[in-house]
């Protein structure tokens, strides 16, 4: 009997050196203060898993993340009300002069890959895939109040109206989609059922429109199959589908991309921001594909890393906004030389 009291004296001693150990670590973390970040709806899901692990973590910083698009994140960031703007596009030129007035700078991280998906209603019963030149048809400008049956798009297509739910002008998404498929950023027609930054509000358009078609990020897919039917997009010849795989090598063209953080650099040396970009990268190789995206090689999050702590500024595409086709670990070398 003796020896079993003493065996459960240990146990209950093991177990308290364990909770004080806990508790130690929780109240000796020293980490506080707030990090504000907006911007992408695409790159907003990874941004907000990370935010809730960084958390668990250090529970004495506050991380916000809100979406208002990649056009209205780096408005926020050019005012100076947000550390870390979110963006499914490279930054531009106009918003980099925009700045410099602020005294802002940006440090220039990618933290997955993407592929926007082609939707269209799961009742949609004729669409087996579409071509770069079909989708070009259906959304470039001259589209507008002129394309509006399926039939127009191929003949074999019955005459059923056709409806577009698509992201809203701030979106990156819509300035990389245009430039890939209708030649020019923000070349789009205007007539469609929905415009919106908001990928959700897309997402119940098109389950609901038996005539609907639309796209967003992959991601947004994966959440909600079973209210979608994804496309295969026929490009040079090659008909593919998006998935994980054909994203991460290269293979779903021309519809795959970089996505991205910008820091401030007024941010950056502050502690808890530090702390949080590191957190970023260094666990974006698991939570990146728990939230739907594909992760980037282990050379470019490290990479990204030796920029942020070296604190090299501006963009790898200088400006040049969205870029079709891109070899992240060469231009990421080229801005740090």
């Amino acid at each position: 009997m003796k020896i079993k009291l003493n065996i459960l004296v240990a146990l209950a001693v093991v177990l308290l050196g364990i909770a004080g150990f806990s508790f130690v670590r929780a109240a000796g973390d020293s980490l506080s203060g707030s990090i504000k970040i907006d911007g992408s709806s695409t790159v907003g899901p990874i941004s907000m898993a990370v935010a809730e692990e960084f958390m668990s973590e250090h529970p004495n910083v506050r991380v916000t993340v809100g979406i208002s698009g990649t056009g209205g994140g780096f408005k926020k960031f050019v005012a100076g009300e947000t550390d870390i703007s979110d963006a499914s596009r490279p930054v531009k030129q106009k918003e980099l002069d925009a700045m410099q007035p602020n005294g802002i700078d940006i440090i220039e991280l990618p933290v997955a890959f993407d592929g926007i998906a082609v939707m269209v209603n799961p009742k949609n019963n004729w669409v087996d895939k579409l071509t770069t030149e079909e989708l070009k048809l259906i959304f470039e400008p001259e589209a507008d109040g002129k394309i509006m049956n399926w039939n127009q798009v191929r003949s074999s297509f019955p005459n059923q109206p056709l409806t577009l739910y698509v992201p809203g002008t701030d979106s990156g998404t819509f300035e990389y989609f245009t430039e890939a498929i209708c030649g020019e950023a923000r070349a789009h027609r205007a007539d469609c059922a929905a415009m919106s930054e908001d990928d959700n509000v897309l997402v119940q358009g098109i389950a609901g429109d038996v005539g609907a078609i639309g796209y967003f990020g992959f991601a947004y897919y994966v959440e909600n199959v079973d209210k979608l039917k994804i496309v295969p997009i026929t490009h040079e010849g090659k008909t593919v589908t998006p998935s994980a795989a054909t994203i991460n090598d290269g293979t779903y063209q021309p519809l795959s991309r970089p996505i991205f953080i910008y820091i401030s650099t007024k941010a950056k040396d502050r502690p808890e921001v530090a702390a949080f970009v590191h957190f970023y990268l260094e666990n974006a190789e698991w939570l990146v594909p728990e939230v739907g995206y594909v992760e980037l090689p282990p050379a470019v999050y490290e990479l990204g890393l030796k920029h942020f702590d070296d604190g090299v500024t501006g963009s790898m595409f200088h400006g040049g906004g969205a870029t079709v086709g891109v070899s992240l670990q060469e231009l990421m070398s080229k801005l740090s030389e």
